[in-house]
């Protein structure tokens, strides 16, 4: 086989990036937005800050749910979130006049903060990231297909680095950064050096981005990865009821069939029966660090206090723990604040290589196209006959 130059190595890296630079950039720049997007939340809103000073016990999801229940009479309550111990639960429900309201609950002091008509900021810079705002039909997206195709170009861009960069691991032990050499010198070696750094933050973002992908595919062609909740059957139901039958087991009945079931259970997802036959579902975080924190949880008959299904990794196939471990590791969210930090980090240095990549790019193309012009100006000054002359030696 032919040994390929560096040349060649050189031209495909550029290919790999070069021609959607903006969008590989914006989809660089708007994820590592996306891994501290919370902590911005808190930053910008207090309202949605869980200030504590009085150090009280976290309430139960069922009292945050009675809370806004007591402040909307008419509202029907449908989901109740929680995410850091530092940003306030939220509620979300359906009022005579709120087609869609969340609701910011302080957990320790049953306060509701703000209700918020709309996107949060952490769903905005989600939605954006991961599929541009295209949108949705059929069950897929243009920009969904479009940022998973992101995958490709990443780990290409780094395979023709790598092919270009010979013994890229001297810049583990001796790192060069030549700041007084010109801008040019300059560029390449930040280039390279956040690259090599970065090369398994690439790596990570390249397996889950294609783990993205495959799931696409798999929900546009019906292809199930988690099996629906079951529902009540008809038989369980009260008869012969005059008034709207009260369910016997209750959502702090659900929330404590799960606690019991898995140890260090924190539900972080509960939704609530939307009818008759639905259950109540009680999702959370478990042991399981690289999890998400709908890993673990039941759903619970509000008839008969069954548990109707269950999830937990233990009992998870290949492609339901790869649903599950890959936003984790993809938004960084597996150790807390300190490795979103780190997340955070690599991803602006990707951000800036896209950009450094293209500068240096733009450097080359615009020297190649000076060089092109001089010797255009220097034969153009040369006479024809002379020209004809040295051709015919």
């Amino acid at each position: 086989m032919a040994k390929l130059s560096n040349r060649f190595w050189f031209k495909l890296h550029g290919l790999f990036s070069l021609p959607i630079w903006i969008i590989f950039c914006f989809v660089c720049l708007t994820g590592t937005i996306s891994v501290i997007s919370h902590e911005l939340t808190w930053l910008t809103n207090p309202d949605s800050r869980a200030s504590n000073p009085q150090q009280l016990a976290e309430k139960p999801k069922s009292q945050l749910v009675d809370i806004v229940q007591k402040a909307y009479p008419t509202a029907s309550i449908s989901t109740v979130m929680s995410f850091e111990s530092y940003i306030a639960n939220t509620v979300i429900f359906t009022d005579s006049d709120k087609p869609y309201a969340i609701a910011y609950v302080n957990q320790y002091t049953g306060e509701i903060q703000e209700v918020i008509q709309g996107l949060t900021f952490k769903s905005f810079m989600r939605s954006l990231h991961a599929w541009l705002f295209f949108p949705w039909q059929n069950g897929y997206s243009i920009g969904y297909y479009l940022v998973c195709f992101m995958a490709f170009v990443m780990l290409g861009a780094l395979v023709s680095g790598l092919m270009i960069y010979k013994k890229f691991w001297r810049s583990y032990t001796q790192p060069k950064l030549r700041i007084h050499q010109g801008k040019k010198t300059f560029l390449a070696d930040l280039h390279r050096l956040a690259g090599v750094w970065s090369m398994w933050f690439l790596i990570l973002m390249s397996i889950t981005g294609l783990w993205y992908l495959a799931q696409a595919i798999m929900w546009q062609n019906d292809i199930e990865i988690e099996a629906h909740a079951p529902v009540v059957e008809v038989s369980q139901l009260p008869y012969g009821v005059a008034d709207t039958p009260v369910r016997p087991y209750s959502l702090a009945d659900a929330v404590n069939i799960a606690e019991q079931k898995f140890p260090n259970f924190k539900s972080t997802y509960i939704m609530l029966p939307e009818h008759f036959r639905d259950t109540y579902k009680v999702y959370g975080e478990g042991d399981g660090i690289f999890y998400d924190q709908y890993s673990y949880g039941v759903t619970v008959n509000p008839w008969n206090g069954k548990v109707e299904s269950e999830r937990s990794p233990e009992k998870m196939n290949a492609l339901q723990t790869l649903s599950h471990i890959a936003n984790p590791l993809h938004y960084g969210n597996i150790g807390g604040l300190w490795t979103k930090i780190i997340w955070f980090i690599f991803g602006a240095l990707l951000t800036g290589m896209s950009i450094t990549g293209f500068l240096i790019w733009g450097g080359r193309t615009v020297k190649a196209a000076k060089d092109t012009d001089n010797q255009r100006s220097i034969f153009s000054k040369v006479p024809a006959t002379h020209l004809v002359q040295q051709d015919g030696k």
